[in-house]
C-alpha cells in the first residue's frame, strides 16, 4: 500500500489569471504544495493534473508526474471534486501496472500555498489511528466569519441575515461578539487526506467539498486560504515567512 499526493491546477482564472504560477516569495504559489509533498516521509509519489503547458512545465521541475486533464474538467463551472475523481481513477489504473495500491490519497490545490509537510503528515496519522474517519484535513478558526455575520441583499437591496437567526438558537442570546457563537472553522483547502472510498463515491459525501467524505477530522492549521486574489499574497507570504521559507529559493524547504 502506498500513498499518493494528487495537486490541481488548471490555466485559467478569471479572478486572478495565472495564479497558480503567480511568484511567492520567487517560487511559483504551485511549488509550495508539491514541496510540502515531497518532503512527507508518507508520501510516495506526487501527481499534477492539469491542462496547461506553463503548469506542468513547473510541475516535472519539482519533481511531480503530470496527468493531462480533460477539457470538460478545465472549466470555470466545473467541479474540483470531479477533477480529484477523475485523477484518483488514472493514478489508481497507473499504480496497479506498477503493483501498486493506493492506501490514501493526499489533495492538493496549486492556489493553497498554505500547508507544511508535518500538516500532511498529522492528517495520515490520523486516519491510520482511526479507521472509522473518512478524511482528515486542515482547518483555520475564522471566527470573524461566523456564519451569523453573513448577509445578502434582499429585493430592495438592503441586508438581510444569510442565515436566519433563530438557526443559531435564542436570537435574544446572540451578540455581535465575534466569538460568541465558539470557535468556527473552515476548511482552508491546505490538505485533505481522504480514503480512496470518499473519491469513488463522491455522491455520499457531505457539501460543499464532497471529496472529504462524512466524517471529517480537523488537522489545525492558521491562517491557510486558497489564493483567489491579489490582496490575498501578503497573507500568503506571512504565513509561509512564519514557517520558515525566505526568498532564497536555493534553500531547503521547511517542513
Amino acid at each position: 500500500m502506498a500513498i499518493p499526493a494528487l495537486l490541481l491546477g488548471r490555466g485559467g482564472s478569471v479572478t486572478m489569471p495565472n495564479k497558480n504560477l503567480y511568484p511567492l516569495l520567487g517560487r511559483p504559489m504551485m511549488a509550495y504544495p508539491i514541496l510540502a509533498a515531497r518532503g512527507c516521509k508518507f508520501v510516495n509519489e506526487v501527481f499534477v493534473s492539469t491542462d496547461s503547458p506553463e503548469i506542468m512545465a513547473v510541475g516535472r521541475q519539482h519533481g511531480a508526474r503530470i496527468i493531462v486533464r480533460p477539457p470538460e474538467l478545465c472549466t470555470a463551472t466545473a467541479l474540483g471534486e470531479d477533477a480529484f475523481a477523475h485523477g484518483y481513477r488514472h493514478i489508481r489504473e497507473l499504480w496497479r501496472q506498477e503493483g501498486k495500491e493506493i492506501e490514501l490519497m493526499v489533495l492538493l490545490f496549486a492556489n493553497s500555498p498554505t500547508v507544511t509537510s508535518r500538516l500532511i503528515e498529522e492528517g495520515v496519522k490520523t486516519l491510520r489511528r482511526n479507521g472509522a474517519l473518512d478524511s482528515a484535513v486542515t482547518v483555520s478558526c475564522y471566527n470573524m466569519w461566523s456564519p451569523l455575520r453573513a448577509r445578502r441583499a434582499d429585493e430592495d437591496g438592503c441586508l438581510q441575515p444569510f442565515v436566519p437567526f433563530d438557526a443559531f438558537g435564542d436570537p435574544s442570546k446572540l451578540s455581535c461578539d465575534r466569538d460568541s457563537q465558539g470557535n468556527v472553522y473552515y476548511a482552508d483547502m491546505g490538505v485533505s487526506v481522504v480514503r480512496p472510498r470518499c473519491l469513488e463515491n463522491l455522491h455520499e459525501g457531505l457539501l460543499p467539498q464532497r471529496w472529504m467524505g462524512k466524517k471529517i477530522f480537523p488537522v489545525h492549521n492558521w491562517g491557510g486560504l486558497d489564493v483567489d486574489y491579489e490582496w490575498q499574497i501578503p497573507q500568503a507570504e506571512f504565513w509561509l515567512k512564519r514557517h520558515g521559507y525566505t526568498d532564497d529559493v536555493e534553500s531547503t524547504p521547511p517542513l
